[in-house]
């Protein structure tokens, strides 16, 4: 089996890499990991949409992967998700992406830019369908995560007017910067695809004494070694 795992930075899955073997280290973005029968290719891609989507799509054009999966934290607006959990991500959008009309703002469906229901879309957004026919891969453990909605930012709100502007845009538990783009590459190329986040922060007037990040990345690290490990490595 051949897994790809995508990170934005090295620090959100280092405890992860630090238990397995490496083979090789291809690239700065790119290393091959080993365990069992297994290889993992492990992308840095650095944070933000652009350098996810140009990472990614080049990864995913010259090889094929049983399952990729995007591990990340991210803050919540959801206040019923406790910080530290670990959701999968089952939608993703970029509610920003459009044109300002006065005080309107218009997306690109809206102003027809965009077919809200081309592929990979539905409806305007990017709904993870890839699993739904994968049966050589055991997700148990991944299927037991709370699944959420999110929206990817190029921007991370610490605003109370910039929140609340957002949050009527699109409806949405967390945001990330990245997950959009994962995606949208993953969905495009039909590979079965995972976004795992652990959540590090309410989204709020930013206030890093009130965040769980050390929590968020020991939980995110024990669900990849643990699911990846016990259920979907032979």
């Amino acid at each position: 089996m051949h897994f790809l795992l995508v990170a934005a930075t090295i620090l959100e899955i280092r405890p992860f890499l630090n238990k397995l073997p490496l083979l090789e280290k291809k690239s700065e973005h790119l290393s091959r990991y080993h365990y069992k029968n297994s290889t993992i290719d492990i992308l840095i891609t650095g944070v933000g949409m652009v350098p996810a989507a140009y990472h990614l799509g080049k990864q995913l054009a010259g090889h094929h992967y049983d399952l990729v999966i995007n591990a990340g934290i991210a803050g919540t607006f959801n206040k019923s998700l406790p910080l530290g959990s670990v959701v999968n991500v089952t939608e993703d959008c970029v509610p920003e992406l459009g044109a300002e009309d006065g005080d309107r703002f218009l997306s690109i469906f809206e102003l027809g830019l965009a077919d809200p229901d081309a592929p990979p879309y539905v409806k305007g957004r990017l709904i993870n369908d890839t699993l739904e026919k994968t049966t050589s891969i055991n997700l148990e453990m991944i299927r037991k995560l709370p699944e959420v909605k999110g929206i990817t930012s190029n921007t991370i709100r610490g605003n109370a007017e910039s929140i609340a502007r957002i949050r009527q845009m699109a409806i949405a538990d967390l945001e990330s910067m990245e997950g959009a783009a994962f995606f949208f590459a993953c969905l495009t190329e039909r590979v079965p695809c995972i976004q795992i986040r652990a959540i590090s922060n309410l989204v709020e007037e930013r206030d890093k004494s009130h965040w769980e990040l050390n929590l968020a990345l020991k939980n995110l690290n024990k669900i990849l070694w643990d699911s990846l490990t016990a259920h979907v490595l032979p």
